[in-house]
C-alpha cells in the first residue's frame, strides 16, 4: 500500500502565536505529543504529505466555494497571516508536486467531484501543523480543503466518501503518502465565546473517531454541532475524511482543552488497514 501514515491534529493560530499564555503543563504535553507525531511521521518515510484542512477564506469565498478542493502546484506560499503575530515565517517556496497531485485528483474524480487549484496560499490551518511536523518543509505538500466555512457545508457522509476516494488514489501511486487532517474540535473562534471548549463533546467525538465508527461519526447534524461544538466544530469533517482514508482504529495521543489556544487540542494517529 502507498498510504504509510495517517494522523490528526489541531491548528488554532494561538498555538504558535501565544504559547506563553497557556498552562505550561498542558501546553508542554501537547507540544511533546506533536513532537512524537513528527517522529512517527518521519519514521514512515513518506515522499509527500497530504494535509486535509478547513481553510478560512484565504483562497475560497462565497463567490466560489467548492465542497472539496486540492492543490495542484509545484510551489505554494504561506502563511497569509502576519508572521510577527503567528510567529511562523512566511515563505513562497513551500514544495509541492503538481504531477503527483494531478494523478491523485484524477483518481479521486472517478467517484468524488473535486476542484483543483494551481495557486494556493496556506493559512494557519495548514501552516501551524507543518510548523511542528515538518518545520524545514522537507516533504512535498499537497493541500486539501473541505468546506467547513460557508453553508451549505459539505455533508458528513460526503467527507467520508472523499476519504475513501483519497485512499484509493493513494494506493494507486508508487509514492509513499502520508495524510494528516487538521481542525477543531470544539471551538467558537472570532466570537464572544472564543476560548470556550466543550470537553465532553470533544471526548465523545474522539471516542467515535478512535473506534472508526462510520455510522456514529456521520450521525451529527450541523445544528447539533453548532450547538455543542461551535462553528469551529464543523471542522470534524477533516477528521472524518481521515478515518475513512486510514480505515483502522485511532490512538488519541493527546487531548486537552487549552482556552488560550481557543480549541480542544488534539493529536492522534490512526492505523492503516486494507480497505
Amino acid at each position: 500500500m502507498s498510504l504509510v501514515f495517517a494522523g490528526v491534529t489541531s491548528h488554532g493560530p494561538g498555538i504558535t502565536a501565544r504559547p506563553e499564555t497557556a498552562d505550561p503543563v498542558v501546553r508542554d504535553a501537547f507540544f511533546a505529543a506533536l513532537g512524537s507525531m513528527r517522529q512517527q511521521l518521519e519514521a514512515a518515510k513518506p515522499d509527500a504529505l497530504v494535509v486535509i484542512a478547513a481553510e478560512h477564506f484565504a483562497n475560497f469565498f462565497m463567490n466560489n466555494m467548492p465542497a472539496f478542493a486540492m492543490g495542484m502546484a509545484d510551489v505554494y506560499e504561506g502563511p497569509i497571516e502576519d508572521e510577527a503575530w503567528l510567529k511562523i515565517k512566511r515563505r513562497d517556496d513551500i514544495p509541492g508536486d503538481a504531477d503527483l497531485s494531478k494523478r491523485l485528483i484524477t483518481e479521486i474524480m472517478q467517484t468524488v467531484d473535486v476542484a483543483f487549484a494551481e495557486e494556493w496560499r496556506f493559512d494557519h490551518g495548514i501552516s501551524v501543523p507543518l510548523h511542528f511536523l515538518t518545520p524545514d518543509y522537507g516533504l512535498k505538500i499537497i493541500p486539501v480543503n473541505i468546506n467547513c466555512q460557508g453553508p451549505p457545508l459539505t455533508p458528513l457522509h460526503r467527507a467520508w466518501a472523499f476519504g475513501e476516494a483519497l485512499r484509493r488514489a493513494c494506493d494507486k501511486v508508487p509514492e509513499r503518502i502520508a495524510v494528516i487532517a487538521t481542525g477543531g474540535i470544539s471551538h467558537w473562534p472570532a466570537t464572544p465565546d472564543s476560548g470556550k471548549i466543550n470537553e465532553a463533546w470533544d471526548r465523545d467525538f474522539l471516542d467515535r473517531w478512535s473506534r472508526n465508527d462510520r455510522a456514529a461519526l456521520t450521525a451529527y447534524t450541523d445544528a447539533e454541532t453548532y450547538r455543542d461544538g461551535g462553528q469551529g466544530g464543523f471542522e470534524i469533517r477533516t477528521f472524518i475524511a481521515l478515518a475513512a482514508c486510514a480505515g483502522g482504529q485511532g490512538d488519541v495521543q493527546f487531548y486537552g482543552p487549552i482556552p488560550q489556544f481557543a480549541v480542544g487540542c488534539t493529536v492522534g494517529v490512526m492505523d492503516i488497514v486494507e480497505p
